[in-house]
């Protein structure tokens, strides 16, 4: 009988043990899940900013052509 018992304790160690085990690898799977949905925004949010960064870019190099400050000029051919 005292076997038994002995049998039953460790069967009840091993159940705990599993779901232990299982509840931890659960945890992580949703730890995973959260970082991947955090990686596609950061991912979504880098090519908004890109975006707006190529327009912005545009915008001064249209600036910089309309302005007579930023042409080039010719000093050799002005001077003769």
């Amino acid at each position: 009988m005292n076997s038994d018992v002995d049998g039953d304790k460790e069967n009840q160690a091993e159940w705990e043990e599993k779901m232990r085990l299982i509840n931890q690898v659960l945890e992580l799977q949703h730890t995973l899940e959260d970082l991947s949905v955090r990686v596609d925004a950061v991912k979504e949010e880098n090519l908004k900013l890109k975006s707006e960064n190529q327009v912005l870019g545009q915008y001064i190099e249209n600036l910089m052509s309309a302005s007579s400050v930023f042409q080039t000029t010719d000093s050799k051919s002005k001077r003769k």
